[in-house]
């Protein structure tokens, strides 16, 4: 495909999309993509120089031209999601280098066009810009103590309804860094117990199998909560049938929950102008 790498990542996107029924969850339409395009473990352990996983950055880039495209929504911040155009445009090579040129010309009207086609190169290696909190919270996470990664973890586990949440510390705590009780209903709850690790990189199956052997006779559910994320076969381990589920919160998810309760974040509003609106009353 002509133009920067990132681009491959346009059709596989939006296909990801309008097969979870035009909308989802950044993760999860992130994972989707990258399940589609059969992406290795190996290549989403590349990271840039900040440290921010290459692979799930090119497609944060390629949701951001498409919104400049105006094939994806980005009204709601954490929820991407097809416009009418983007549910009906049929996108080919062709045409998603076309769109490209098209943003790009508009957002480099003053620069030569040599220019503007050296950075398009550059741009699978520049950083994503309107999800830079991400990384800013995830480094704070991984500089924390072990210690400190653990009671804001418990801070979190609360904040989402998890009551009596406990952390076991010391030599005895087999793995477990925690413990807490999900109440269904009034006469009906369960026992939890997480994890908490500071992963820089992927968590391995081992993991897991080591966590859930943990579980047995102590608890009905399993949390496993990282700032790395998770490998597919970590993930497929975690719902293996025949063995208790384990949930599992990645880097990216933690975040999102962070957003979500609004732990250590804190939300703005920004309003874009629609002239249309104002034309009626000429």
């Amino acid at each position: 495909m002509k133009g920067p790498k990132f681009l491959k990542y346009w059709i596989p996107l939006v296909e990801a999309l309008r097969e979870a029924g035009g909308a989802g969850a950044t993760s999860e339409i992130i994972d989707g993509v990258i399940k589609r395009m059969e992406i290795s473990d190996s290549e989403l352990d590349i990271t840039l120089k900040s440290g921010a996983p290459k692979v799930r950055n090119a497609i944060q880039f390629a949701r951001l031209y498409l919104v400049k495209s105006e094939i994806i929504d980005s009204s709601t911040r954490g929820l991407w999601k097809l416009t009418e155009k983007g549910f009906e445009i049929n996108l080919d090579q062709n045409k998603v280098y076309e769109l490209f040129k098209r943003v790009q010309t508009t957002v480099s009207d003053n620069k030569k066009s040599q220019e503007k086609d050296k950075q398009s190169e550059e741009i699978d290696n520049l950083e994503i810009l309107d999800e830079s909190h991400q990384s800013i919270v995830i480094d704070i996470l991984k500089n924390l103590t072990p210690r400190g990664f653990e009671l804001i973890c418990k801070r979190l586990l609360t904040e989402i309804g998890i009551e009596n949440v406990q952390i076991i510390g010391g030599s005895n705590d087999h793995g477990i860094d925690g413990t807490g009780i999900l109440r269904i209903n009034e006469v009906v709850s369960f026992t939890v117990i997480f994890q908490c690790k500071r992963f820089k990189e992927s968590v391995s199956p081992s993991y897991i199998r080591d966590f859930r052997g943990t579980m047995q006779g102590r608890a009905d559910k399993g949390i496993f909560i990282t700032t790395g994320r998770f490998t597919t076969e970590s993930k497929k381990e975690a719902k293996r049938d025949g063995v208790p589920p384990i949930e599992l919160i990645d880097g990216e998810k933690l975040v999102s929950l962070f957003e979500k309760y609004h732990l250590g974040l804190k939300p703005k509003i920004i309003y874009d102008v629609i002239p249309d609106f104002f034309d009626n009353f000429k």
